[in-house]
């Protein structure tokens, strides 16, 4: 992606089903599990450059002892500090006494993070502040073993007022306005609630009170806890947590909205944001890491088993789509093959745009990540190229002459590596013109093998979502290798809506299509839809959020996406471009022909997979039109 836009959190989670003695003698070191997760982490360092933490439980510790460890760190590679500040741990024990890391009990009971429960975060903050506060692991304390919490999450929730409002109304007095403290306090609500109710049975029972703690340990009811906890929540979530006696649950929204992948054996149980993580930590076979189903939890009690149990009604899958366009790496192997077919799609449009002159075009891409979509155009140009010469060869095979026998047979597409991100540049220059000018050069260029004046540019993106990079710097630099005509191509459709489930994406004045629509509208003298609409999104904000619906998308009705695209590309060409400019965007049936499995598409058609969702549109067209600079949720 040319714009830069925040990412996914993401979330590892390991549990070890056998005593760290076992792995100790197995994989020769009873740090077995950290490893893994760090593993896990860095695999998936993609999805979160805010922050990261870990925390981990041992389990069975005598009382006195401390069985639950945090670290949380902001460093510019947070999850290398983080796990440099745990090994540092071991540093004098393997210089002094080096026999005692062989010593797997003697590691669990004198040295924290070594345990049976562990949870990793990495942080994208979309929203809230850059503190260590802000970073997950959440921990909610106490001194009963199993009224203690710790949860991470890739989340965002849209109805934030209503949960705090629920919190209000059973006394509590949460110490900020955050989704994260609403869940974590909403779940830690219910467990105390299930502890209670357990002691309360088990004391008429006649049970001393060390029985019965052993006795709520066995039987906590993870399900029933999340199923009462997360019966209001509106929003797209993954979120792991793990209790004091070391139950713990990976649970997925019921729209499917978030990713959450796992695998367990007799060994291990692993959860993650994303597959390749979990294969290539574990060494695991594609078709044995399976997706924690919509509206299901994911539940490892203490004793090591391992369930999946629904905590809230399974709604159509709506798995979000910017996953398979963007986010999640392209080296799972769903995904992979996704983005090619993204690529080969757009192949149809590209060559009408091109007048299928392949002999004067120069085919690219312009972020890495967009890499993958531009091997799919390229095999569709191939195929593309097939069917020309067969049906030349199949009419014409007796008339053609060698020599155009031989330009027949060379035909295949021009590819160059052209736009290369550099360095990043440090605008330290105050000046405005001299900062835009030192933004123009965020990106350089390959010269030399485009023909001046002749060549027709094609460079293909993966989204686009303000068009900032590409006016400030990407159509400026490769303005300057002269070619004849610009064509920008998104394999993803326009984004035109924001998204309020995790991407850093919720202002309306964001899009560049959105922005193209309204100068539409102002241009053909239809202001008035601009009003009607922003009249129909306020007086929608007073109703309960399930009768709400998406009023924004009338900005969009009277135009095709030709003519937003169009109007976009007058937007994002700079003053002075000497080459002439199109933009081509993905097809949203063509997105849903390449992404079958992930039709979470919200962002781009205004269908929002929660009532939430039309709530924080409206809203979001309200902040925009009254000139009020916030989130709308």
């Amino acid at each position: 992606m040319s714009d830069s836009i925040k990412h996914e959190c993401g979330i590892a989670f390991i549990r070890l089903l056998k005593p760290l003695s076992y792995y100790q003698e197995k994989y020769g070191t009873a740090l077995y599990g950290l490893n893994k997760l760090y593993l896990l982490m860095e695999k998936q360092h993609n999805r979160g450059q805010d922050g990261a933490g870990i925390a981990t439980i041992k389990l069975d510790v005598k009382p006195g002892n401390r069985y639950i460890s945090r670290y949380r760190s902001m460093a510019q590679n947070a999850v290398a500090d983080i796990f440099g500040y745990v090994q540092n741990k071991f540093v004098d024990i393997q210089n002094e006494t080096p026999e005692l890391m062989q010593d797997a009990e003697w590691l669990k009971q004198n040295v924290s993070f070594i345990g049976e429960v562990l949870l990793g975060h990495l942080r994208y903050g979309t929203h809230g502040k850059n503190s260590i506060e802000n970073c997950h692991p959440f921990l909610r304390q106490n001194n009963w073993m199993t009224r203690n919490l710790v949860i991470a999450g890739n989340f965002n929730m849209t109805n934030v007022d209503e949960l705090l409002e629920q919190l209000y109304e059973l006394g509590q007095h949460p110490k900020e306005k955050a989704d994260t403290v609403t869940v974590l306090e909403k779940i830690g609500h219910f467990l105390d609630d299930e502890n209670q109710e357990l002691f309360d049975a088990y004391k008429k029972e006649g049970l001393d009170n060390v029985a019965i703690t052993q006795k709520i340990s066995q039987n906590l009811d993870i399900a029933k806890i999340l199923k009462r906890s997360a019966k209001n929540w509106d929003g797209g979530y993954t979120i792991s947590g793990i209790v004091g006696n070391g139950d713990a649950f990976i649970l997925r929204d019921p729209s499917g909205i978030r990713p959450a992948y796992y695998y367990a054996d007799d060994e291990i149980v692993v959860a993650a944001s994303e597959r390749p993580a979990i294969q290539t930590a574990f060494n695991i076979q594609f078709k044995n890491v399976k997706e924690i189903e919509p509206g299901h939890a994911l539940i490892v009690k203490k004793d090591g088993t391992v369930s999946q149990e629904v905590f809230r009604e399974p709604q159509e899958k709506r798995a979000c789509s910017f996953e398979r366009i963007y986010f999640s790496r392209g080296s799972d192997a769903e995904i992979y093959k996704e983005r090619k077919h993204l690529g080969a799609l757009l192949c149809r449009q590209i060559l009408d745009a091109v007048s299928a002159d392949l002999k004067n075009t120069v085919f690219s891409f312009i972020p890495n990540t967009a890499e993958v979509s531009f091997y799919g155009m390229v095999d569709g140009l191939h195929a593309h190229i097939r069917e020309v010469q067969k049906e030349i060869l199949l009419h014409r095979k007796d008339t053609l002459s060698d020599e155009e026998l031989n330009e027949l047979l060379s035909m295949r597409p021009r590819v160059e590596k052209l736009a290369i991100k550099d360095v990043k540049l440090r605008t330290f220059i105050t000046q405005d013109a001299d900062r835009s000018d030192m933004v123009a050069h965020v990106y350089d260029t390959t010269y030399g093998v485009i023909k001046n004046h002749t060549d027709t540019l094609v460079a293909v993106d993966d989204s686009i979502v303000r068009g900032t990079t590409l006016k400030q710097s990407i159509i400026k630099i490769i303005d300057r290798l002269h070619p004849k005509k610009i064509i920008i191509v998104s394999s993803a459709p326009q984004i035109r809506y924001p998204d309020c489930y995790g991407i850093d994406m919720s202002k309306m004045g964001q899009f560049v299509a959105f922005e193209a629509a309204i100068q539409l509208l102002k241009e053909r003298g239809m202001d008035n839809v601009i009003e009607e609409v922003y009249q129909k999104c306020k007086a929608s904000l007073l109703l309960p959020k399930e009768e709400i619906v998406n009023h924004v998308k009338d900005i969009y009705r009277p135009f095709t996406q030709e003519e937003i695209s169009a109007q976009i590309t007058k937007i994002i060409t700079p003053a002075n471009t000497v080459a002439e400019v199109q933009v081509i965007y993905q097809t949203l049936d063509n997105l849903h022909v390449a992404c079958p499995n992930h039709s979470g598409d919200w962002y781009f058609s205004g269908n929002y997979p929660t009532a939430g969702g039309n709530k924080v549109v409206n809203k979001a067209f309200v902040n925009w039109k009254e000139g009020n600079n916030q989130r709308a949720y």
